[in-house]
């Protein structure tokens, strides 16, 4: 087991350095210059000369590369170009949004998706089954920012029962404003994942309703119900493990153009705003950061399957 860690520990560390090189060399290629921003539409030459010469921009670009991951490596992100603010700073400020944003709508979008789909699956030969299949494969078609319209035109405006937009300025001071500010992005994120849960929990349950071993247990005397839950959904858990870790990713995309569309002061809609303002220090250790996020629950996810599969615990042994 020590191997397997240390195996994944190293595969995670050399991962995270190949998404640092790629962040680093993609913002290099983008149209504009960072120094123009700063100094203005109307500054000289000279100016715009002393801004790149100050901020390390005329530096070749590994030593610029070897700048930054050696500070991040010591926790340090740098500092916003635009502000002076420390990144980490902002990051952890904006995390009070983004972090309760994502766990809310991950929760939820497990607690849609799983039983529904498992529902589904033993309900596939009635109209009940078809009926919740149906809606799901419509629910996961459409995009993330029309569901957050019509939720906002729905329970926002229409019928205004929680709120359509922003996020109290006194932040989680004021819990109960708080919490509903998050309702409605987190039902939008919640449903387009659970929709997608669903569906892949009722294709993995039926195939285990097909298995022999299901089949087997029924035959000596358990109901379909009793064969699937204790000898069907272990294996399937495994699998919904899988798809979990990767919806993960699709929580955090769909963080940031929910923070846009529900004007949420929170890391996506930060970086949408840095990536406005070219202000590459921030723009380049927030994807690091989401990054990082996303390559540690693949980690985890990994060393959950190796401990509750038994077939890999053997494998260890061995």
């Amino acid at each position: 087991m020590v191997r397997f860690v240390l195996t994944r520990l190293v595969l995670l560390v050399l991962g995270l350095g190949i998404a640092s090189i790629l962040i680093f060399l993609t913002l290099r290629v983008l149209p504009g210059d960072v120094a123009q921003v700063i100094a203005g539409t109307d500054s000289s030459p000279e100016r715009v000369a002393a801004i790149r010469d100050a901020l390390g921009l005329n530096q070749p670009l590994p030593i610029q590369y070897l700048d930054w991951i050696g500070s991040a490596l010591r926790l340090d992100l740098g500092n916003s170009l635009i502000t002076g603010t420390p990144v980490i700073d902002e990051l952890v400020e904006k995390s009070e949004v983004t972090i309760p944003l994502g766990l809310v709508s991950l929760v939820l979008g497990i607690l849609i998706g799983l039983p529904l789909g498992i529902f589904a699956a033993v309900r596939h030969a009635k109209a009940s089954g078809a009926i919740v299949s149906g809606i799901a494969q419509t629910v996961a078609a459409v995009p993330i920012v029309w569901a957050g319209l019509l939720l906002i035109l729905v329970f926002g405006i229409t019928l205004g029962i929680l709120p359509a937009q922003g996020f109290p300025r006194a932040g989680w001071d004021e819990p109960g404003r708080a919490f509903l500010s998050l309702v409605l992005p987190a039902l939008t994120i919640a449903g387009i994942e659970g929709a997608v849960l669903l569906r892949f929990v009722r294709s993995a349950v039926l195939e285990a309703i097909g298995q022999d071993y299901v089949r087997t247990a029924a035959a000596k005397g358990l109901t379909q119900n009793q064969a699937l839950l204790r000898h069907g959904l272990p294996n399937v858990a495994l699998s919904v493990i899988s798809v979990l870790g990767i919806q993960v990713a699709g929580v955090v995309v769909g963080t940031v153009v929910i923070e846009q569309l529900f004007n949420l002061p929170g890391v996506g809609r930060m970086l949408v705003t840095d990536v406005g303002n070219r202000d590459l220090p921030k723009i380049q250790s927030e994807l690091l950061v989401l990054t990082g996020l996303v390559l540690f629950v693949g980690f985890v996810v990994d060393l959950v399957h190796r401990l509750i599969d038994p077939r890999q615990r053997e494998q260890t042994h061995d």
